[in-house]
């Protein structure tokens, strides 16, 4: 179930990057100020749930002993209508793949670029399942057969006859996981982590991280808007700024868990809807801030103005702004000083 008191307690600084669905049914808030309360809260509190969002509420009320808790809302678990399929039969080609998962409803088979390279044939021996309804992905889970925690049906292609492969459905609710409800969720201590693997869930990542650097609060695995599956990115939110300089100023992490193994880039979470942090908008005519300066000796956001007069002093010329890039994805610009 959702923790009703974290959900009323949570603060928001613009857009937040911590349950979008949240902040759009809250409606906009203050910077710093609740959103939600009263009936307010509940509604939060049942769209969270209809969404199958699974929080964690620490029960020593200390971030590192805190042990993960998972589960699905009163209506069951819910899953994406998209699902890896891996270890195909290398000749295997995408009219076999729809028939052999046709029974469990109507669907699309996909890989990425297939559109490019116009081949018929999964590249790499994976493909995606993009079903019509997410039933079918109930009913292939259930004529799947378990093996350590790993789901395998049989396929077969013109020249391998029942071939077990896996497949990996994503549960939506491992897309979020709150470590510390005690904390306020503060997009300034929040980092953008790059090259996600998309197996990896929220609850991992939070793990993780903490035991690299300590005190995370939040973390949230970044899914399309449409079949809620994993782009390939996610976001960490620490409860001190101790913990938010270190995982920026390390730049890269390496995600070890099962069998990933991966080493991904860390950057601050870059916000578009920031004002400046030296002049409040005044020598801007309080336009958002479109600058952001990541060095540690920063960390502020700042309009062309500000950023020109405060980087042209002696050991700041260097410094980098970054701007938010699609999917927020913060990225480095070049600047022309004024």
């Amino acid at each position: 179930m959702i923790n009703e008191h974290f959900v009323s307690s949570m603060t928001y600084y613009g857009k937040s990057p911590f349950f979008p669905g949240v902040e759009e049914g809250a409606g906009a808030a203050g910077a710093g100020s609740p959103a939600v309360s009263g009936d307010q809260t509940q509604d939060v509190v049942n769209r969270l749930s209809a969404a199958g969002l699974s929080m964690c509420v620490s029960a020593l009320g200390s971030p590192a002993r805190s042990s993960p808790v998972s589960a699905g809302s009163e209506h069951g678990e819910r899953f994406s209508r998209k699902v890896f399929v891996g270890g195909l039969p290398p000749d295997i080609d995408e009219d076999e793949i729809t028939s052999s998962f046709r029974r469990f409803g109507p669907l699309v088979v996909d890989w990425p670029h297939k559109a490019e390279s116009k081949s018929y044939f999964p590249p790499k021996g994976y493909a995606f399942l993009l079903f019509q309804d997410e039933s079918s992905v109930a009913a292939l889970m259930e004529a799947c057969i378990t093996d350590e925690d790993k789901l395998y049906l049989c396929v077969s292609s013109p020249t391998i006859r029942d071939k077990p492969v896996q497949i990996r459905p994503w549960r939506l609710a491992d897309a979020d996981f709150v470590l510390d409800a005690s904390m306020p969720l503060d997009p300034r201590k929040t980092v953008f982590v790059g090259g996600v693997p998309r197996p990896l869930k929220a609850v991992e990542l939070a793990m993780i991280m903490d035991r690299l650097y300590g005190g995370v609060c939040y973390a949230g695995i970044d899914t399309d808007p449409e079949l809620k599956y994993p782009k390939g990115a996610g976001r960490v939110a620490f409860s001190n700024q101790q913990s938010y300089i270190a995982a920026i100023s390390a730049r890269f992490v390496q995600l070890q868990h099962g069998d990933i193994d991966k080493r991904v880039e860390v950057k601050p979470y870059v916000l578009d809807d920031q004002m400046c942090d030296e002049c409040a908008g005044a020598r801007c005519g309080s336009k958002f801030a479109p600058f952001f300066c990541a060095n540690v000796t920063c960390l502020q956001y700042y309009c062309e103005h500000c950023w020109a007069t405060i980087h042209s002093r002696p050991g700041r010329e260097f410094h980098k702004p970054l701007v938010k890039e699609g999917a927020d994805r913060p990225r480095a610009v070049p600047f022309r000083w004024c």
